[in-house]
């Protein structure tokens, strides 16, 4: 527990200590955001808007976990779990990918930064680089850090396993740059709004925290009553999530609306790496599309838009993402944000139900 709190604060007075301090730094260097010509009309007085704000919630991230690794090596000769490593490297790679792209748009003095290629390309890196080191891996726990496989709670009901040592690795690289690349680009469409994305991402990363804290102490050779999880580390895990939560809180304080601050592609890509990376830790997967429900009702607005204009030439909302839709429709920004915080809250406390239900459906506890 007293680890879990050396997390929080040092997640929270990095983002609240480093983040005026990052806007300074932004502002000399003429970094400010450039601003979609197709948007809302209203959202052109944001140009300018210093970006890159994801730089701040990483290294809180990294910080607040290292702080809380080291007080744990400190007191009792823990040493950092290669599950968190990894984990911390998906949302590292990902928000460096992202800062090139926030990088490529200010120096171009426009909405476009990297292309659709390059982009895919980096995020097939990563993620390829990521899933093969998550299985190979050994961890001390002895369980490894992610099962080939495909997961709604611990158990997979497909296991790539099946298909031989080879096909299980190309399958599951498969697997995993699919979740990278949908969790990353549904984060960074959520993020068109000030304090959209920090404030679902806070309610999202707070429901992980809770659901890994339980495997932490529900683990396969622990000794506790009901049914047991074979997660490696979710300790670390849980607090990874924890300082993810508060330095999306943190970072709220200056992104909600007016915004002085956006996280850029830099945080979106971040937060939605480690996202997809905590959900393939925890054996989540499927899980993970109902605590994110509403990243997936902003990308699926995206598509939906796209097809039916592609084939029938109309649109069916206004403009999409649908947080723009509702703009349109006369809803005050403000309005939009908090109506759709309230939305993933209700998708976080289903999904957070729904894990324990299963928990006490294993155990036997229901009659």
């Amino acid at each position: 527990m007293i680890s879990l709190i050396i997390g929080i604060l040092v997640s929270l007075l990095v983002v609240f200590f480093g983040t005026p301090v990052l806007i300074d730094v932004v502002h000399k260097l003429h970094y400010g955001q450039y601003i979609r010509q197709d948007g809302p009309k209203s959202h052109q007085i944001k140009r300018g808007t210093p970006t890159m704000g994801g730089l701040i919630i990483v290294l809180a991230i990294v910080l607040g976990w290292g702080a809380s690794a080291l007080y744990r090596f400190c007191t009792g000769g823990a040493t950092p779990s290669w599950s968190a490593v990894l984990v911390l490297f998906a949302m590292v790679s990902m928000g460096l990918l992202g800062f090139i792209d926030d990088f490529a748009k200010v120096r171009k003095k426009q909405n476009l930064g990297l292309s659709v290629r390059a982009k895919f390309i980096g995020q097939f890196i990563f993620a390829t680089c990521y899933a093969v080191l998550a299985l190979i891996i050994p961890t001390k726990s002895g369980f490894p850090s992610a099962q080939a496989g495909m997961s709604f709670i611990e158990k997979p009901f497909w296991n790539f396993e099946s298909a031989g040592k080879i096909g299980a690795m190309i399958l599951f690289i498969i697997w995993v740059n699919f979740l990278m690349t949908a969790w990353t680009n549904a984060v960074n469409l959520t993020d068109g709004l000030d304090g959209l994305a920090s404030g679902s991402s806070m309610i999202a990363f707070a429901g992980y925290a809770i659901i890994a804290y339980w495997e932490c102490y529900h683990l396969k050779g622990a000794g506790h009553e009901g049914y047991a999880y074979a997660v490696s580390d979710p300790l670390d895990l849980s607090i990874i999530a924890v300082c993810a939560a508060v330095a999306c809180f943190g970072f709220l304080w200056y992104n909600s609306n007016p915004a002085t601050i956006f996280m850029g592609d830099t945080g979106s890509l971040a937060l939605g790496g480690l996202f997809s990376a905590l959900s393939i830790a925890t054996h989540t997967e499927f899980l993970a599309i109902i605590l994110g429900g509403l990243f997936v009702i902003e990308v699926m607005s995206d598509v939906i838009q796209v097809s039916c204009f592609k084939l029938t030439h109309k649109r069916v909302f206004k403009m999409a993402p649908i947080h723009h839709h509702f703009e349109l429709l006369g809803w005050s920004e403000g309005k939009v944000v908090v109506r759709f915080w309230m939305i993933e809250l209700l998708f976080t406390m289903t999904a957070i139900m729904l894990f324990y239900g299963d928990w006490v459906t294993r155990s036997g506890l229901l009659l």
